[in-house]
């Protein structure tokens, strides 16, 4: 027996405006971030395979521009990371204390 057949309030909780805004703003942030990221991550790859001439340019010493965009894949990584952290604490997280204390004060 699934949890939603012993327990008929997750199936209101998932169908309220209150959680089916909590999906919403998380979509709206995940899609376009993880789509950025992954054109981002491509143009990288794309780059590296076919301007080579381009990513071996050097900027300083032995560094060159496609160890500059690389190590610019860790920190994008992080800026992302960071970002989602901030709008999970900001906009997600308390939609869904609140969505959780009225299922629990349900019971």
């Amino acid at each position: 027996m699934s949890d939603t057949e012993t327990h008929p309030e997750y199936l209101a909780v998932q169908v309220s405006p209150e959680f089916q805004e909590l999906r919403s703003r998380l979509r709206r942030f995940v899609f376009p971030m993880s789509a950025l990221f992954l054109i981002w991550y491509f143009a990288y790859v794309l780059l590296s395979v076919f301007a080579t001439d381009f990513m071996a340019i050097k900027v300083w010493g032995n560094i060159n521009v496609g160890l500059l965009i690389g190590l610019g894949q860790f920190v994008s990584t992080f800026v992302i990371t960071g970002l989602y952290v901030r709008f999970a604490n900001r906009e997600l997280d308390p939609r869904a204390e609140k969505i959780r204390h009225e299922l629990e004060g349900a019971q």
